[in-house]
């Protein structure tokens, strides 16, 4: 088809018969867009509350950012306890950021007690450059030369992951907004909301000197 062929070819109309679906996609496409740019994007956030002016939540973030957060009813809130690899059973599912090592093993920079609703697996975490997060069962525990390694497990997939001494390992205990003051470091899972609110889900709150590590 030589050039002149090709643009009286583009330039046919849309058969009438194609025109009704083709638009009825179209708004569908758009709707589609629509609904995604409305819908709250979950975020992590990592800071030390600055003021507190009852549902809402002062604080500056990691990166010296000022935000806001938002309580509601839902919002439920823990503090961190520091315990030991040994109390950790084979049933108890847990949570490991790690980085790689020179010889390619994940070495951990915290460990901590996750619910048994989580989900299990291996991702891509943001408390670092280069971390990760495995959620997983403890397999084993087996003492090495520079501390301990744990073999971790999930359904299809296994991580074995060196944890130094003095990694920080802890759990979470139920608290009450009491557990909230100026001064205190905090980890929130939340919700951006369309208006750019932020709802805070959950609160894992420092307690004496102990902070949630991830």
């Amino acid at each position: 088809m030589n050039p002149e062929m090709r643009r009286v070819a583009f330039a046919q109309p849309v058969p009438r018969r194609l025109a009704g679906p083709i638009i009825a996609l179209i708004a569908l496409a758009v709707f589609a867009l629509g609904a995604l740019a409305q819908a709250p994007q979950n975020v992590r956030i990592r800071g030390t509350i600055t003021a507190i002016d009852g549902n809402t939540v002062a604080l500056k973030s990691r990166d010296g950012t000022d935000m806001k957060l938002m309580l509601n009813d839902k919002t439920t809130v823990a503090t961190a306890r520091p315990i030991t690899l040994a109390e950790l059973k084979g049933d108890v599912p847990v949570g490991v950021t790690a980085v790689k090592g020179p010889d390619g093993v994940l070495v951990a920079r915290e460990v901590h007690t996750i619910p048994k609703t989580a989900t299990l697996g291996h991702s891509e975490w943001d408390l670092e450059p280069g971390a990760s997060m495995t959620n997983a069962l403890i397999e084993s525990n087996v003492k090495v030369a520079n501390g301990q390694e744990l073999v971790m497990t999930y359904s299809g997939g296994t991580q074995r992951i060196r944890v130094p001494p003095g990694t920080p390992i802890v759990t979470t205990i139920p608290a009450d907004r009491g557990a909230l003051a100026p001064g205190v470091y905090v980890f929130v899972t939340a919700q951006v909301m369309p208006d750019n609110t932020i709802i805070a889900l959950r609160i894992q709150a420092s307690k004496d000197g102990v902070k949630p590590p991830q």
